[in-house]
């Protein structure tokens, strides 16, 4: 069982990356391409069209894909943990569909008119449904940190005879106390993500054409976005830590490093080897007392360690101490980015002085990677439970032999890398085109009819029916 229940969580841990790429860069986008059919409708620039409809069809690709490995996501937790689906189905279940019938609904419904449908609608009904697509995006990310938020810090609850989670208070259920800070914080992540893409695809181009209208404006849209919103989710980054701290706080003792506790004021270890065995962190380079000053905001503040907690419900810190630190010394670097664009756009040199662009074109995937790592610290950091302090992990899982999970994992492994390989390849495809003047959306003619009998008009004359003579 324990080999079984090492590869359920692989196969967990790789469908996931793979399908979470795709919804924060979707949610991103589509509010970019809001903004930009905004901005066109108001200003009626056609650089604001030219690049809506270059990203549209970006976004088309992205949509899709994020549609279908997320099918595979439904797939494998009913598979791999059905005692967690009959456990927490009736708290999780409900907000999944929540999820369907408001978000996805919302988002599939007007795609069509957002891709197909100007013409067919006109340009302020195409800007609603764009808007539409927007909205059903941050729904779609809200239902589904309510269901994450809810498995992290869970209220609102009961338990029956057979040990199943009921819901008592909704509103507490989908508002847990971790709810409003990781919503924040995923939602900013989503849109700095968006914003490395489009600053990366306006550098290359800069890079190669620095007059290209379409590269300059969409290389200063995202590098404002950056600049902007960097620090504040830093800051958002620093609340949702305090938060942690208050309700899991194994989990910040794993991302600190912190094995033993500190009366007198916690170092901040800025890098070292974790030993889950010995639980030290040998060859450590640390910063005294800085820990208690940001987690308690004195340097005297005591902080306790892992040696406080059973070593049964320890975290994997080598893990979680490193994913940590990735996420956060890229956040760092973003928002260095950040600053030395504002430096480059008020010496007038934003266009011209290439190492911000070179910065920018290497960034690229970069908010992918602290995505990742983000989503590594908050789930490895909750282990060894899915419903944090309820129901471990070890007792969620499907009573599956482990060579029947191997089998799916390498059929995915197989699939995933074919399919979605493809998929990226085209994307970047697109990515390196740039975009024209009097760019167009997605490719081919629009469809006389959507369903139903065959108009009139469009019958072949011999195939007409006349009547006997």
């Amino acid at each position: 069982m324990t080999d079984a229940l090492i590869l359920a969580r692989a196969q967990f841990a790789f469908t996931i990356a793979f399908h979470i790429v795709f919804p924060v860069f979707s949610i991103g986008l589509a509010s970019y391409l809001a903004v930009l059919e905004g901005l066109w409708l108001r200003t009626r620039k056609p650089v604001y069209l030219d690049l809506f409809n270059y990203w549209m069809k970006i976004f088309a690709v992205a949509f899709g894909a994020g549609v279908v490995s997320g099918l595979v996501m439904s797939y494998q937790i009913g598979s791999n943990w059905s005692v967690f689906s009959d456990k927490a189905g009736p708290v999780v279940g409900p907000l999944m569909a929540y999820e369907v019938m408001s978000a996805f609904f919302l988002e599939a419904g007007f795609l069509g008119v957002m891709l197909f449908g100007r013409e067919k609608v006109g340009d302020r009904l195409h800007f609603a449904a764009t808007l539409a697509v927007a909205i059903g995006t941050f729904a779609s990310a809200f239902w589904i940190i309510a269901v994450n938020s809810w498995m992290q810090t869970p209220a609102g609850y009961g338990i029956n005879a057979q040990g199943q989670f009921l819901p008592l208070d909704w509103m507490a259920v989908i508002f847990n106390p971790s709810f409003p800070f990781r919503l924040v914080h995923m939602v900013l992540a989503a849109y700095l993500t968006t914003a490395l893409v489009v600053g990366a695809v306006g550098a290359f181009h800069l890079l190669k054409d620095r007059a290209q209208p379409a590269a300059r404006k969409m290389f200063s849209m995202a590098m404002w976005m950056i600049t902007l919103v960097a620090p504040i989710q830093i800051l958002a980054g620093d609340a949702h830590g305090l938060n942690t701290l208050e309700h899991q706080p194994a989990k910040v003792m794993a991302m600190e490093g912190h094995y033993q506790s500190h009366p007198d004021g916690a170092p901040l270890i800025l890098f070292g080897l974790p030993d889950q065995k010995a639980g030290i962190v040998r060859a450590r380079i640390e910063i005294p007392k800085l820990s208690s000053l940001i987690l308690k905001h004195d340097p005297n503040a005591p902080l306790a360690g892992l040696d406080t907690i059973p070593r049964q419900n320890w975290p994997y810190v080598p893990i979680v101490f490193w994913s940590f630190r990735i996420m956060v010394g890229i956040g760092l670097a973003i928002a260095g980015l950040g600053a030395l664009t504002l430096l480059a756009r008020a010496r007038g040199k934003l266009y011209d002085w290439k190492p911000p662009q070179w910065l920018a074109l290497g960034m690229g995937p970069m908010g992918f990677v602290a995505v990742l790592a983000g989503w590594v610290t908050t789930e490895v950091g909750r282990q060894p439970y899915t419903v944090y302090g309820l129901l471990r992990t070890s007792h969620s899982a499907s009573p599956l032999d482990a060579p029947a999970v191997a089998a799916s994992l390498a059929a995915f492994a197989v699939v995933y890398f074919t399919v979605f390989g493809a998929g990226l390849f085209y994307l970047l495809r697109l990515m390196s085109q740039p975009p024209h003047a009097h760019e167009t959306g997605p490719g081919g003619p629009s469809p006389l009819r959507a369903a139903g009998l065959t108009p009139a008009p469009g019958i072949a004359p011999d195939r007409l029916l006349h009547p006997a003579e």
